[in-house]
């Protein structure tokens, strides 16, 4: 490994493949059967947790130790390399030829970034699944380095708080184990591609609002066709742009409550996103607003091994890829803790836990609050000392932060920033009308493609 790629992977951050440890110790043999249990990966000795590359030397006895500890794995693991690369030790492990492996401490996984100590069940799965290659990892034979997006990798590097000097396509999705020398992964596809309905057609997230409580009149729908983080963000535009919002507005500080809770939604969504079986042709991911429910659904149903009693303390991902760069994101609990945050969240707002079902699809159903004061669109009670200060200041500190957005984000379209912002459309339009026409901003581009951009 030269040292550029090893830049690459410490600013990148402990992974699905990747682990830091500050110093050798004998309790690696955990991680290392945990990598070949995964997809393989690398071990960083002399990078702590911060990810800084405090140093570690490689002598001919730690690496003697290093790979005995491996041989000594069952079956055992035949470690690729380990080498110095400056001031730090690289261990190189290939995945398991012959999962699952134990150490002398029992049978470890990675999960996200985090190496885990697997139950009986869990073993047991992995002995029944190690044959099969999901289709996240499968090689796309279509699609060239072409037509892979700059742009796409810039925004998932922000989005992770990496930095890094230059932006190689190749090294980025290789070091993220998204490409090999053969190719790139579908999960690579899913998320870099420039037209990603080229290569996986199926790959789709359709937002529908209806009227009433059935699946027959819609007031509004939007098909997202563009890799995973555009469908996630145009999902929850979608679902704050049709749920009701309480704003409370108590001098300059402004809160918004919506009817459902935001972090139990943002968990759905990554959460059919993450799941979904990408492999099932001519169906989508439908994300759908009624007047008393909101449903979630995604092909795929329950992975094996899981079912509805399991939910929160067993584990199973489809796409082990896909919920690394989620987590990476942001956008995912690591180590299985969603449904938890979902619960909790849902407690806290005083509402039940949403319903859940599987068959060949996921579904998972929140109930919508009766409408009434509690739920009503606009301000709420919260503006007791002095109505019309306290709203024109609140609408003020909208604005600003609005302005400040569009700075930041240049070229973003109105639902982008109505979401961004946490208002509505219809107040987002309506401060955009005020201040375009003060000069602060304009509109650049085709009615369809074009965005705000601040003067």
């Amino acid at each position: 490994m030269k040292l550029e790629e090893l830049k690459l992977h410490v600013a990148e951050g402990e992974g699905l493949t990747v682990e830091f440890k500050e110093k050798f110790t004998s309790r690696i043999d955990r991680d290392i059967v945990a990598l070949a249990n995964a997809r393989g990966g690398f071990i960083f000795l002399g990078v702590n947790d911060e990810g800084q590359m405090v140093g570690e030397k490689l002598t001919n006895r730690m690496k003697a130790d290093i790979l005995s500890l491996a041989r000594n794995c069952e079956p055992h693991i035949a470690i690729s390399k380990v080498s110095q690369v400056d001031k730090t030790v690289v261990i190189e492990i290939p995945e398991g030829d012959e999962k699952p492996h134990s150490c002398s401490s029992g049978y470890f996984r990675r999960l996200d970034a985090v190496t885990q100590k697997m139950t009986q069940k869990e073993v047991g799965l992995l002995f029944k699944n190690v044959s099969a290659i999901s289709y996240e990892e499968r090689i796309c034979g279509d699609i060239s380095w072409n037509d892979v997006s700059k742009e796409k990798i810039e925004t998932f590097l922000k989005e992770a708080g990496i930095a890094i000097d230059k932006i190689d396509p190749k090294d980025v999705l290789t070091s993220l184990n998204l490409a090999t020398k053969k190719g790139i992964k579908n999960a690579g596809v899913l998320f870099f591609a420039r037209e990603l309905r080229r290569y996986i057609a199926q790959c789709e997230t359709i937002l529908v609002s209806f009227k009433g409580t059935q699946r027959v009149d819609i007031i509004d729908r939007k098909d997202v066709q563009d890799d995973l983080w555009t469908q996630y963000q145009e999902a929850m535009i979608f679902l704050k742009r049709h749920l009701s919002v309480r704003t409370e507005i108590k001098g300059l500080d402004r809160k918004d409550s919506y009817e459902i809770p935001l972090e139990a939604l943002r968990e759905a969504v990554a959460n059919a996103l993450i799941h979904r079986d990408y492999s099932v042709r001519g169906t989508s991911i439908m994300v759908e607003v009624h007047e008393n429910h909101v449903i979630i659904k995604n092909p795929g149903g329950f992975p094996s091994g899981m079912s509805q009693d399991r939910l929160g303390a067993l584990s199973v991902r489809r796409n082990e890829l896909i919920a690394d760069i989620f987590a990476r994101m942001h956008r995912s609990e690591r180590v299985g803790s969603g449904f938890k945050r979902i619960r909790e969240s849902m407690e806290a707002a005083g509402l039940p836990f949403p319903k859940i079902s599987s068959d060949e699809f996921f579904f998972i159903e929140f109930e919508r609050p009766a409408k009434g004061k509690d739920t009503e669109l606009g301000v709420s009670e919260g503006v007791s000392e002095g109505v019309n200060e306290g709203v024109s200041e609140g609408v003020n500190e909208g604005v600003n932060l609005m302005i400040k957005y569009i700075k930041q984000n240049p070229g973003k379209r109105a639902p982008y920033i109505a979401g961004a912002v946490n208002v509505p459309l219809k107040t987002l339009e309506r401060w955009l009308k005020k201040v375009k026409s003060e000069g602060k901003i304009r509109y650049k581009g085709s009615a369809k493609t074009g965005g705000y951009y601040a003067v």
